[in-house]
């Protein structure tokens, strides 16, 4: 019986496989990890950016302004133009690291197999995939409050659940996301696009029920909780540090969504759209909204969920809950399930499909929050609160993610030069090494001088500035070591891509 060899197959730029059974067979395959089919790649620029307004409009982005008054010493002025310049800064690694996503479908775990080696891919991608679930299991937990405040609005005796009420919705809300999730890219385009423009009328009808209960030239003229005589420069790219962080993962996984993208314009175009204006305009909103809380509620609330909760009518309660379900909804879905589930199929293809994927996820996001679901059913007394724990540690924690980043773009565009065999991604033993030695090498080195620095004390600027120098310095290390450490692969013998008419 003859074997089936696969072909790769280029369309109006976009490389697709044609299975044959020497991929479709190998360990290191399945079909929901398969390179999308040119006819498959169907998001237009809108969709991109409704995928980053999704993504954007949060809980955590409506706090990033407080945050960074009140932890990072900067004016509200000065936070705000942090938030929008992080956020054009992360324009590079994002377009960069989604390329090979566009032209050749595969998603994340799968362009690291380029980088880090088949099987040593596993370890970048765990590490992305356990900040996933962090943060899905903190963003379900927002989502479960507003389901709780939903229900105790339309049905009053469900207040008196109390805590036992977020946890049932907290599980009801995981449910919710990961069906979305299990539903497939469609699924998600769909939910993304049609929760987009909704989601920004509503933040500026928020921003119009605010405005007339605060003075923005007294809040801009407010001064900074910094020590007068401080430079603000340090205090400034500590803040513009951690918000290039928030989206240090996304920066990584964007292949997950651009192997679905239609072109490189769209992809680029998309993400200019969406993600840093919606950024600025959200956090915004946040700092308007704390301030105006006062008059609108009679104290200070730095919380949407709870501000809105204090409202004393249930029928825009129970409207503005079911709208915040939707933005978290948008925002954990895309964010926070989408890569631990291809991240965890990448250890055993052929044992993990999509579905097992997603309910590893959300088991995962829910056994970290496990400490915060048990006391808030009563079940453990404590004052600490471990929801705020996980946000501090995984904030920092994605800093580590930098070096990552940086790899994969010296990998994609000064190694690899834009050339992939798409064959060898999905098979042992070909072009691509079980692990990569100079992948392990460029992440170890920052993430080494990381630790250094955070536990000694010395060259502590490394770790506050922790996302600029570990991919600066992952990105030239690993570029050394593939030129004079490490033996490349040879470009030259590359499998022949066969060029067909537009489809």
């Amino acid at each position: 019986m003859t074997t089936s060899v696969s072909r790769m197959i280029e369309r109006d730029g976009k490389v697709e496989l044609s299975l044959g059974d020497d991929v479709r067979d190998s360990a290191c395959f399945n079909h929901d990890i398969a390179p999308t089919e040119a006819r498959e790649r169907t998001w237009t620029k809108w969709n991109v950016a409704a995928l980053w307004v999704g993504l954007s409009i949060c809980v955590p982005t409506y706090t990033l302004g407080g945050v960074l008054t009140a932890y990072f010493g900067l004016s509200v002025g000065e936070a705000l133009i942090a938030i929008l310049l992080a956020n054009v800064i992360l324009l590079i690694p994002l377009t960069l690291n989604a390329f090979p996503g566009t032209r050749f479908g595969i998603p994340f775990p799968v362009v690291l197999r380029a980088s880090f080696g088949i099987r040593g891919s596993n370890v970048p991608c765990l590490i992305r995939a356990l900040v996933g679930c962090g943060w899905f299991g903190i963003q379900t937990m927002f989502g479960g409050l507003a389901i709780h405040l939903l229900l105790s609005a339309i049905v009053p005796p469900w207040q008196t659940l109390g805590g036992l009420g977020q946890v049932i919705g907290f599980f009801l809300f995981a449910a919710m996301n990961l069906y979305v999730v299990i539903r497939g890219a469609e699924s998600i385009k769909w939910l993304e696009t049609l929760s987009a423009p909704l989601l920004l009328l509503v933040a500026l009808g928020l921003m119009v029920w605010a405005l007339p209960h605060v003075s923005l030239s007294e809040l801009m003229a407010r001064a900074p909780s910094r020590p007068a005589d401080d430079s603000v420069i340090p205090y400034f790219l500590s803040g513009l540090t951690a918000m290039v962080g928030f989206w240090a993962t996304l920066s990584l996984n964007i292949p997950d969504f651009s192997r679905f993208a239609r072109s490189q314009k769209d992809q680029i175009v998309g993400q200019i759209i969406g993600l840093p204006l919606t950024m600025f305009f959200f956090a915004a909103l946040g700092v308007v909204m704390t301030a105006a809380s006062a008059s609108l509620v009679g104290e200070t609330v730095a919380d949407p969920v709870s501000l809105i909760g204090h409202i004393d009518s249930p029928g825009w309660v129970a409207v503005a809950m079911v709208l915040i379900v939707i933005a978290t909804i948008s925002t954990n879905t895309a964010g926070n399930i989408v890569s631990p589930t291809n991240d965890f199929q990448n250890i055993a293809p052929k044992l993990i499909n999509r579905t097992g994927g997603v309910l590893l996820t959300g088991l995962v996001g829910t056994l970290l929050m496990g400490y915060d679901l048990l006391q808030k059913a009563g079940v453990i007394v404590s004052d600490v609160t471990m929801e705020s724990l996980y946000s501090n540690w995984l904030l920092g924690y994605s800093s580590l993610l930098g070096p990552i980043a940086g790899i994969m773009a010296v990998d994609y565009f000064l190694i690899k030069r834009q050339r992939l065999d798409v064959i060898s991604l999905y098979r042992e033993g070909g072009r691509y090494p079980a692990i990569n030695v100079a992948g392990f090498i460029a992440f170890g080195v920052p993430v080494v001088l990381t630790l250094i620095a955070l536990t000694t004390g010395i060259g502590r600027w490394f770790y506050d500035y922790g996302w600029f120098t570990g991919s600066l310095l992952g990105a030239a290390v690993y570029y050394l070591a593939c030129r004079f450490v490490v033996t490349r692969e040879a470009n030259a013998d590359l499998p022949v891509v066969e060029r067909v008419g537009a489809s």
